[in-house]
């Protein structure tokens, strides 16, 4: 299954089919995406090296349109004076975050056959034998734990990202479908990715949205053999070189891939026209990759304006993350199984940690958002004991509850429930009366965006 956004489109409405667990079931950036999907698409740029000035290109994009794009990109690189500025790159991301920009990291990252720095072509674009790619996928072999120390290289500047309250979406391993990359066009690349994905996460960084990258180079039947899964993965995205905009097959073969997920233009050389992004609407956002920016090759600064001045490109200063309202807040539920697994456990913005009542078919858990929000949206992260059958209420008093969504053919995963028009509630339940297991009921997260 796959992940989805639900509209409510009367005060109650039955249930549809939900999704496996999302990876970033309290994000809002993906809460975001989801919502614009559609409708509007995301203005961004890529700056690349040199990391002792991260926004270069950021900042060229300004000088020619006026405006700030909304989306931030940059990478952690490989060369010793781009590995020894990262905590640079990283103190402009969080400002970038705070300025109102979403922000992406990607990494030409060495292999774990040689040292850190390295060499670009002899290395980050090198060949792994199917020796070595057979080694690096066997967990605890000398290759695997030599890629798990690369990776642990990031982990002090995602982390502080993540304790900054800045949400990465990260494209590892990008073009896993190409050959030019010592990651990419091999038949282990979809099990180099999940290894990659479960070990950051083990690492306690809940602050990543996943991005799955391709490119256009290789055929588009060709993109979905190196899809590492839905489990895996939060946003699909395509880079564009080859073609000035993707063709309609490429398009097509996304969505397939995506199913639903957000999907996205993770490099282009070309910014697209206001008129190919209406005719492709779901793409949720594009960023050129530094220098191509003002490549007459590829773009003109008159082209570049048209776009960031089209009535669906949305430039910084129009970015609206919704809020995780119910982040920290206090949790009640009507029982727990074990006090381990309090209700404060679906609140704590952790995917390690869950909520689980005592094992009867009559259920709930709500949470005091501490004073009247707007609400926007709810989402739940199912354990494997989900509800089959589930209300969503509001409250503004703790007394008087109002019934905004009912499901009746739950199937666990993650549910997104989205409301056209915002409700206004300082208390949010999760109301159930029909298991689907044996045991009660069991949250990994309950996020309230508003």
């Amino acid at each position: 299954m796959v992940r989805r956004i639900v509209t409510v489109l009367a005060l109650v409405m039955a249930g549809l089919a939900v999704p496996r667990p999302a990876l970033a079931a309290n994000s809002g950036v993906l809460e975001y995406l989801g919502r614009i999907s559609g409708t509007a698409t995301l203005s961004g740029q890529y700056n690349r090296q040199p990391l002792a000035t991260p926004s270069m290109w950021s900042q060229r994009a300004y000088d020619i349109t006026g405006a700030w794009p909304a989306v931030w990109g940059q990478d952690f690189e490989f060369e010793a004076s781009e590995v020894a500025a990262r905590q640079t790159m990283v103190d402009e991301a969080i400002s970038q975050w705070s300025a109102g920009s979403l922000v992406t990291l990607s990494w030409h990252v060495c292999p774990p056959t040689v040292a850190e720095p390295c060499d670009y072509y002899d290395d980050v674009r090198g060949d792994l034998t199917d020796a070595q790619w057979t080694e690096i996928l066997t967990d605890g072999s000398a290759l695997n734990t030599a890629w798990k120390a690369r990776l642990d290289a990031i982990v002090p500047y995602l982390a502080q990202l993540r304790d900054a309250g800045v949400e990465v979406l990260f494209r590892p391993l990008h073009e896993l479908n190409e050959t030019a990359f010592w990651w990419s066009g091999h038949t282990g690349s979809p099990a180099l990715y999940r290894i990659t994905h479960d070990y950051l996460l083990a690492q306690g960084l809940t602050n990543l949205v996943w991005v799955w990258n391709v490119d256009d180079w290789a055929a588009s039947t060709a993109l979905a053999k190196y899809y590492p899964g839905a489990d895996y993965v939060d946003v699909v995205t395509l880079d564009v070189y080859r073609n000035r905009f993707p063709t309609q097959e490429y398009y097509d073969a996304i969505r397939a891939i995506a199913g639903g997920k957000p999907i996205a233009l993770g490099e282009v050389a070309s910014v697209p026209a206001p008129a190919d992004l209406a005719g492709q609407p779901l793409w949720t956002y594009w960023l050129p990759w530094a220098e191509y920016l003002v490549d007459a090759a590829y773009n003109t600064d008159d082209a570049i304006r048209a776009t960031y001045a089209d009535g669906r490109t949305v430039n910084r200063d129009e970015v609206a993350v919704p809020v995780n309202l119910s982040k920290g807040r206090p949790t009640y539920a009507s029982s727990v199984d074990s006090t381990t697994r309090p209700a404060t456990s679906a609140t704590d913005a952790s995917m390690t940690t869950r909520w689980s009542s005592a094992y009867t078919s009559d259920g709930w858990i709500y949470v005091d958002l501490g004073a009247v929000r707007s609400v926007r949206s709810v989402q739940l992260a199912w354990e494997v004991a989900y509800a089959k059958k589930y209300q969503i209420q509001t409250s503004t008093d703790q007394t008087t509850w109002t019934t905004v969504y009912q499901n009746d053919a739950g199937d666990g995963g993650t549910d997104a429930i989205a409301f056209t028009t915002p409700v206004g509630a300082r208390y949010v339940k999760m109301y159930a009366w029909s298991r689907a297991t044996v045991y009660g009921y069991s949250l990994w997260d309950m996020s309230v965006f508003g």
